[in-house]
């Protein structure tokens, strides 16, 4: 599954990749997200607390930096999760690229997803509509931490709310269906 989001922040390209290139410093930003353990320069394990309706899923992760280009602006993250009562795992190809803009850096962040066992079939209708919600909380703490040039305040890690999931998810489906109906296909009704 492919996944992509774009989003601004208020800052010039070099401040925006240094900040992204430091895994640990962003870690908190991530929704249910909470770092573990440094274990060199580009490889960093953490946790993942996802809620769906009544399953909860804790991941572990090992995150590992991959191929960087500064000079492109272009930088990749691999991400092997695996459910730690093996109710399914996850991998994630996360490649990020900055573009300079009048205002600041658009970032643009594009994830190749899979998704295997019991977690894929209560994620996979999720994922896609969900994203979009998740990189923008992502992407406002991104701003306040810029903005406030130190590090994001560290915080618990809270799940993914799966209430919030199926509400983003059930508005996605009706601008879907609402998209499919051509206008002058409209339902007729009886006359007032």
């Amino acid at each position: 599954m492919r996944l992509e989001n774009t989003f601004d922040v208020p800052a010039p390209p070099e401040r925006a990749w240094e900040l992204l290139m430091d895994v640990p410093r962003i870690v908190p930003c991530m929704p249910g997200a909470q770092l573990v353990e440094t274990v060199d320069d580009s490889t960093w394990k953490a946790t993942i607390a996802v809620k769906l309706g009544p399953m909860s899923f804790q991941f572990a992760s090992d995150v590992r930096r991959g191929d960087t280009d500064r000079s492109g602006w272009r930088a990749q993250l691999d991400v092997a999760a695996r459910e730690v009562r093996g109710r399914g795992s996850g991998n994630a190809e996360i490649t990020s690229t900055l573009a300079p803009t009048d205002e600041g850096t658009r970032v643009t962040i594009v994830t190749e997803l899979t998704m295997a066992g019991a977690v894929a079939q209560y994620g996979r209708g999720l994922v896609q509509p969900v994203s979009a919600q998740l990189v923008d909380s992502f992407a406002a703490c991104l701003r306040e931490t810029m903005l406030a040039d130190r590090p994001a305040p560290p915080a618990p890690a809270r799940p993914v709310s799966g209430l919030r999931l199926a509400f983003a998810a059930l508005a996605h489906w009706l601008r879907h269906i609402g998209r499919r109906t051509p206008p002058g296909d409209q339902p007729r009704g009886g006359s007032d």
